[in-house]
């Protein structure tokens, strides 16, 4: 069984700590692991059997607890969370461990924060696994009023997609809903261009499961990408997609494909 090793942290630009995780051999091809909103590595990657299956592929594998997220330093403030802080953390994390260029792996959230990385600092990036990325800003369809009345005086929240971000940001204990929607506002004050316009030219797998309300959108960013495929991941949903053994052995394929 593969263990969780304990969080090494880098200093973000701002002075948060960013939990990071290696595994494997550091001669080997490393994948930088991203996970989604109200995740984290463990749940995105190790649980799921991600890393084991990098691991078996020749990978060596760096993962990272997104800020807000896991072992993570977790500011309430929506100033402390952009697109391009978030792109800057990951930068960062390969700096520090002396990675010239990695391939990458993100869903959902780690996705677009990944599209992001891959179009505007592509020295860092060879190539790329985006799973449920959405087109357009992340986490839009929250409303941010109703979850924070429901978070401070336990009010019902009306709208069923609030409902299920809410329900998903209170599945794991590490998760603090208040970091989790300050993050979400904060993005939407800083992050108005959409991913269109800045696409990533290595190549990229989009990866979205069958039953993903987002699908659509997801295979609409595929079609602006010039060295693109698209998967979709049979029978999964935005939450149950990262456990697909269709979309692992997919993704490790195409992550192996083309080093």
């Amino acid at each position: 069984m593969i263990e969780m090793p304990a969080p090494q942290y880098v200093m973000s630009a701002e002075g948060f700590r960013i939990a990071t995780y290696s595994w494997g051999d550091e001669r080997d091809p490393t994948v930088l692991a991203v996970h989604g909103f109200a995740s984290s590595a463990r749940d995105n990657w190790l649980d799921t059997g991600w890393i084991r299956e990098l691991l078996h592929a020749g990978f060596r594998v760096l993962a990272v607890d997104q800020r807000g997220h896991g072992a993570s330093d977790k500011p309430h403030e929506p100033s402390d969370y952009s697109m391009p802080a978030m792109v800057t953390d990951l930068i960062a994390v390969l700096d520090t461990y002396l990675v010239e260029e990695a391939a990458y792996l993100g869903y959902s959230l780690g996705g677009r924060v990944g599209w992001q990385l891959m179009g505007t600092a592509p020295e860092h990036i060879t190539h790329g696994v985006l799973g449920g990325i959405p087109d357009g800003r992340p986490l839009r369809r929250l409303d941010l009023t109703e979850a924070r009345a429901h978070l401070d005086h336990g009010t019902p929240i009306p709208d069923a997609i609030t409902r299920r971000y809410v329900t998903l940001a209170s599945r794991l204990p590490s998760n603090d809903l208040r970091a989790l929607l300050a993050l979400a506002e904060g993005l939407r004050l800083h992050d108005d261009i959409p991913p269109v316009h800045t696409p990533p030219l290595q190549p990229t797998l989009i990866a979205t499961g069958s039953e993903d309300p987002i699908l659509g959108d997801s295979r609409t960013l595929a079609g602006v990408l010039s060295a693109g495929e698209f998967y979709e991941i049979p029978g999964r949903n935005h939450v149950t997609a990262p456990g697909s053994r269709d979309f692992r052995a997919t993704g490790v394929a195409f992550l192996a494909a083309h080093l």
